[in-house]
């Protein structure tokens, strides 16, 4: 499987740069939940996941992910 360079915009990982899985066409996945990385993890795991939504590449050829919500206790609980 082969990776592509997204940024995201908005939210709390804004401007954050990662490289996410590609489909066979080379785009990301729909939608991304993201638990920010300069967060400490929380006490027994848990904490907000941040999720966001596949937008557009950028004229630089990065795509975009932009923020729709944040799970306060994450998505999983």
């Amino acid at each position: 499987m082969s990776e592509v360079t997204v940024r995201f915009v908005g939210g709390p990982a804004h401007d954050l740069v990662r490289a996410l899985p590609a489909d066979p066409a080379g785009t990301p996945p729909l939608r991304w939940v993201l638990r920010h990385p300069d967060d400490p993890p929380a006490p027994g795991g848990g904490g907000p996941d941040h999720l966001y939504q596949r937008d557009r590449p950028a004229a630089d050829g990065v795509w975009t992910m932009s923020f729709v919500h944040t799970y306060p206790i994450g998505v999983g609980q």
